[in-house]
């Protein structure tokens, strides 16, 4: 998932693919709340919010070939990756020792006790550094067993190399071929698994390769062949536009469906998106959406296997739930709020300052 970057700052701005950034956001958190109350994926209403990823790696195609296709022979390849880190690991460390604290602190349940001290401190430390190591059964077994979202993380950074590695100076023709053929991989994906759900598991670790390989490079070549739609569309249209794909239904040919999501619905978003005529009445909705998505998305995490454990051990009704989740969703956005501004924003400016010569 990708954010704004210190360099973007000089050129003009996509206010309103920030705003879909947020709201896209917002579809996660839902979706991982419902997929506790609805463990059967057609009865979810947005069970096909986890498809907001995807709409993530697209972006950062679109915006790392925005922000660094022409100065990346000026800053070199060493001044890209710090800044890439310096942009997103402060809120995987933090996002980290969040989740460490709800599965030793978790007031519903969980089982610290029954994994050793050394191999609770190995997931850890393998979940600051980005290293996949799925060995917490208590958490699912996810590559990072503190903070799940971390997974898309993992392929954001290695997206990030290979863009500053090869990408950056690829012609764009070579491009087509390599989003053809990771087309082709996704669509392996689907036809094997009957869904674009992968990625986070050990098991599933390569579907998330598939998955950044395709939106990732179709983001770029959004950028590179300047496929940006003029219009006149409110940025609500937009977003809702946007929304209508993680409540899309499950049929019998689900796995169509999200491929056709994916490989050219999103798409199609983000050129609408990048074309919209931003209000200033709007601007600042979403700027702020687009300000807090990132912080949004990296600490929400722990609070849902709080949740998770919660509703198995209460069966709270439907009514109850009703309150608890727009409530905590609420808060879960003041929180990230808070962190953005006490935490993210002057841990970067420090780092700036320090390992970037920026004032």
């Amino acid at each position: 998932m990708d954010t704004n970057t210190p360099i973007i700052h000089s050129k003009p701005h996509f206010e309103v693919l920030d705003g879909l950034r947020g709201v896209a956001a917002l579809a996660v958190v839902i979706f991982h709340f419902m997929e506790w109350v609805y463990t059967d994926p057609p009865k979810n209403f947005i069970g096909h919010g986890f498809l907001a990823v995807d709409l993530f790696f697209c972006l950062s195609g679109f915006v790392i070939g925005y922000a660094y296709d022409d100065r990346m022979a000026d800053i070199g390849v060493l001044a890209f990756f710090k800044a890439r880190i310096i942009r997103l690991h402060p809120l995987v460390i933090l996002g980290s020792v969040l989740g460490l604290l709800a599965f030793l602190l978790d007031p519903f349940g969980g089982h610290p006790e029954a994994y050793s001290s050394g191999k609770i401190i190995l997931a850890f430390v393998c979940s600051l550094l980005l290293i996949p190591l799925p060995v917490i059964a208590d958490r699912g077994f996810n590559l990072f067993s503190f903070n799940a979202p971390s997974w898309s993380l993992f392929w954001e950074y290695v997206a990030n190399i290979v863009y500053a590695l090869v990408l950056w100076r690829l012609d764009r023709r070579y491009l087509v071929v390599m989003a053809l053929l990771s087309a082709g991989l996704l669509v392996g994906v689907a036809y094997r698994s009957g869904n674009l759900l992968g990625g986070w598991s050990g098991p599933t670790f390569w579907d998330g390769g598939a998955r950044i390989a395709y939106s990732f490079t179709a983001g770029l070549l959004i950028f590179r062949y300047k496929l940006i739609i003029r219009n006149k569309l409110p940025f609500i249209v937009i977003a809702v536009l946007l929304f209508l794909a993680f409540i899309s239904p499950h049929t019998q040919f689900n796995s169509l469906t999200e491929l056709l999501i994916v490989l050219f619905y999103f798409p199609l978003i983000i050129m609408i998106g990048a074309g919209a005529v931003i209000t200033n009445r709007t601007k600042a909705c979403c700027t702020f959406l687009g300000d807090i998505s990132y912080p949004f998305y990296m600490t929400h995490y722990a609070v849902m296997w709080m949740f998770g454990n919660y509703y198995l051990a209460h069966h709270p009704s439907m009514s109850i739930l009703a309150m608890i989740i727009p409530v905590t969703t609420t808060l879960l956005i003041g929180i990230a709020y808070l962190v953005m501004i006490k935490y993210d924003r002057p841990f970067r400016n420090y780092l700036n300052r320090k390992f970037m010569g920026r004032r």
